[in-house]
């Protein structure tokens, strides 16, 4: 593989620190959770959102697994996809079960975040350990559409009624698996401290590993890296896209959001394709042609010239077997002929072309010898797509550490 690319002097993530104002400027903060924000949608796309269309005097329990940890926490809300102000009346953080750390936005409690915007706290003090779960709670108090979530967030999080921000146990009137606004969160992590994202669709969300488990292959990838200060953020969105826009914005759209603007990212690793291949003929997009080879190349190197514009180390992955995937389900023609066939000319470009500074090969570390465009039985969820607990740990423990960076 070529060689890394020299570092610039002044990447755009330090300009972003810089104008983010002093307190980032001059600490070492780093993102070490992500889940990517995505637009709400009604009957275009087949499958529901499984969150309320709204909530009103309420308050959203969200948990969350790190993977570094730090002295100081700052939590990020997004109102991106919003259509009006998004009003948070009060916000705590904790370490699991452990005391509420207010949270505050430019010295105050309250904050409006307006349609499009995100807003980042104050820092608090609160330790956050290594591979530590932390329980972020929002209350909402006017009527507040859910606009902006993340659908497959393979966590429950709890609503309650009314202001329950300082409730030391979590109780909730629903439970949703989404993300609610919650798109961040960064600590003052030791100088060392680096992070990695990998920017995925549904295989990297985690679909098919077991709720509540923190299983997904990143998870695994991250128990890996905890000793060496590597943050890995998951930038998984079930249905996501290398070209168009479709359960969240595609990877051309928002490489910048959920690569370049992270603080403390020094690579990203792409694992995306499958569904550009995929959807094509299916109730997701019925009319569509199959992309050309030649576009999803393009595609491609678009984001690996982003990567190193601003010094960013850049991995390919090939893409998993998935003859089977989804039969009997509402998800029908989701595999054929031709799609396998484009699936092995980009996988053979990715191992190839020495485009990408390294290239994991998890094609060839799930597909079963016998059947090769299959998932072997030991990995497969079951729905012949998605990795399950095993495969997601099998996937982590096939990536080569020095490869990432």
């Amino acid at each position: 593989m070529k060689a890394l690319h020299a570092r610039f002097s002044l990447p755009l993530i330090v300009t972003a620190l810089l104008a983010a104002g002093p307190a980032l400027a001059q600490d070492n903060w780093l993102t070490i959770w992500m889940a990517s924000p995505q637009p709400t949608w009604g009957n275009e796309l087949p499958l529901p959102t499984r969150i309320p269309e709204a909530l009103a005097d309420s308050t959203i329990h969200q948990k969350l697994r790190v993977s570094v940890g730090g002295s100081q926490v700052r939590v990020v809300v997004s109102n991106e996809y919003g259509k009006q102000p998004l009003l948070i009346g009060a916000a705590r953080v904790a370490a699991s079960e452990g005391a509420r750390q207010v949270l505050k936005f430019g010295g105050e409690e309250q904050v409006s975040i307006a349609p499009g915007e995100t807003r980042t706290s104050d820092p608090a003090a609160l330790v956050v350990p290594a591979l530590g779960d932390l329980v972020v709670s929002l209350y909402l108090p006017q009527r507040t559409p859910l606009a902006t979530f993340h659908w497959d967030g393979k966590q429950t999080a709890l609503i309650s009624p009314g202001n329950q921000v300082n409730a030391q146990r979590l109780e909730g009137k629903e439970q949703v698996e989404a993300r609610l606004f919650l798109s961040d969160i960064l600590v003052d992590a030791p100088l060392d401290s680096r992070a990695l994202v990998v920017l995925g669709d549904s295989i990297t969300d985690g679909n098919g590993s077991t709720l509540d488990s923190n299983r997904r292959w990143p998870d695994f990838l991250a128990q890996r890296l905890v000793a060496k200060n590597v943050a890995v953020l998951n930038g998984g969105i079930s249905g996501a896209r290398l070209l168009e826009d479709g359960m969240g914005a595609s990877a051309l759209a928002r490489f910048e959001r959920d690569v370049l603007g992270k603080p403390g990212v020094k690579s990203v690793v792409l694992m995306l394709g499958i569904n550009d291949i995929s959807w094509p003929g299916t109730a997701f997009a019925p009319n569509a042609p199959l992309p050309s080879l030649e576009k999803l190349i393009a595609g491609y190197r678009q984001l690996i010239d982003q990567a190193h514009r601003h010094n960013l180390s850049i991995i390919g992955t090939t893409l998993l077997p998935f003859e089977g995937a989804l039969q009997g389900s509402i998800i029908e023609h989701y595999h054929s002929a031709p799609k396998e066939q484009l699936r092995q000319a980009l996988n053979q470009w990715i191992r190839t072309s020495q485009a990408f500074d390294a290239v994991i090969d998890f094609d060839q570390l799930t597909r079963d010898p016998r059947q090769p465009t299959r998932l072997l039985p030991f990995v497969d969820s079951g729905d012949h797509l998605h990795p399950g607990d095993a495969g997601n740990r099998a996937m982590a423990e096939g990536v080569e550490l020095e490869v990432l960076f």
